[in-house]
């Protein structure tokens, strides 16, 4: 009994993991395409898959990663981007997004895959 206790809580933080992956994606991939259109996107997500060597579906475990890869391609503007994407991210999750100092895009990322 006890077994399928934890089995369970892993599928309960998998289920959760799953939904936040999934909600990221469509919070980065709706603001890069608002702000860029389809051709500058797809630019960019390629860029970050080809010289970072990360899938968009990683950027929920390597959210460092994808920052690095935005700052490469987008220097300074990349924390405007990853702010509008953490706005878009929080609005999906019901949650009012709150700049925290000294917080970066992936802090804010790890903190919501503990909740």
């Amino acid at each position: 009994m006890i077994t399928l206790v934890n089995i369970n809580r892993k599928d309960k933080a998998s289920e959760t993991k799953g939904k936040l992956a999934d909600l990221l994606l469509s919070a980065v991939d709706e603001t890069i395409n608002q702000i860029f259109k389809e051709e500058g996107a797809k630019i960019i997500f390629d860029f970050i898959e080809s010289k970072c060597h990360l899938k968009l579906e990683e950027i929920v475990e390597k959210p460092e990663v994808f920052s690095v890869g935005l700052e490469r391609m987008l220097k300074s503007g990349a924390i405007v981007i990853e702010k509008m994407i953490l706005k878009n991210l929080y609005s999906k999750l019901g949650l009012k997004f709150e700049e925290k100092e000294g917080y970066e895009f992936s802090d804010y990322i790890k903190e919501l895959r503990k909740r």
